[in-house]
């Protein structure tokens, strides 16, 4: 594997140890308003690469099935929607800001549930950098090392705000700084293995490339709209997440375009 790769499947983990290493400075628990700004900034990055990044680019390289070229797309799509369904289903989580668990029942800590939630969370992002960078090493998908590493940056930027969200709630509830910087960095862990292990996926069965992408887009769009979204919308009505996704997918798509 290129070294390359191998840098930009690691640099969204950066942004989560970053993150998570808020905790060490910030002394008060996150106010509420900057917690839906992070996580509508997130969703905003999330939802512009599922386009820009992973989509578009499933659908370009299945254009010699003509009029049909959104097949893979679409197939991918509704694939990767329901493995996280199912994913969001078989394991036992907590979202931040809410006291009912999800999944199986369990007598897990409430601190090991949150980080479940932010691991399970994390997949599609190590998934989607993992497949972009495949696409770039195989060398016969148009995907360019740019676009590969602005993908890479794109989730580190977002991975910053959701290493913070996952320390500093761990911390307003009774762990040290230090045990909870450390949940927050192994949340981020299962990107790059996910990364990896989708390089490996893709490097044996290449046809699968636009199935890949758009399964990527898929598992992050289903995050994006099952757990964030409802997380930036709690409690007193505000604009200011929606106002932060704007932001985020601006970005996103701005360093896409201009850049990938």
């Amino acid at each position: 594997m290129r070294i390359e790769a191998v840098y930009g499947v690691l640099i969204p983990l950066l942004g989560t140890t970053l993150g998570a290493a808020c905790v060490f400075f910030m002394r008060k628990n996150m106010k509420d308003g900057i917690q839906r700004s992070l996580t509508g900034f997130a969703s905003g990055v999330m939802v512009a690469a599922s386009v820009w990044s992973l989509l578009i680019p499933s659908i370009e390289q299945s254009e010699s099935m003509g009029r049909f070229a959104f097949v893979p797309a679409l197939v991918g799509l509704w694939a990767g929607m329901l493995f996280l369904l199912l994913l969001d289903n078989i394991t036992p989580h907590l979202h931040i800001n809410s006291e009912v668990s999800e999944g199986p029942r369990t007598n897990l800590k409430k601190t090991t549930m949150l980080v479940l939630a932010v691991t399970i969370h994390n997949i599609p992002e190590g998934m989607a950098v993992g497949v972009v960078y495949a696409g770039f090493l195989l060398g016969n998908s148009g995907i360019t090392a740019m676009a590969a590493l602005v993908l890479s940056v794109g989730i580190a930027i977002q991975n910053f705000p959701e290493g913070a969200i996952i320390s500093m709630p761990l911390r307003a509830n009774g762990l040290g700084r230090g045990e909870s910087f450390l949940y927050g960095f192994l949340s981020g862990v299962v990107e790059p293995v996910a990364a990896f292990v989708t390089i490996l996926a893709a490097g044996i069965i290449t046809p699968a490339m636009p199935y890949l992408l758009s399964f990527a887009a898929g598992a992050m769009i289903y995050v994006v709209v099952e757990e964030l979204i409802p997380e930036m919308s709690q409690g007193r009505h505000s604009n200011i997440g929606v106002i932060a996704f704007a932001i985020g997918f601006g970005i996103m798509m701005m360093l896409d375009v201009a850049l990938g």
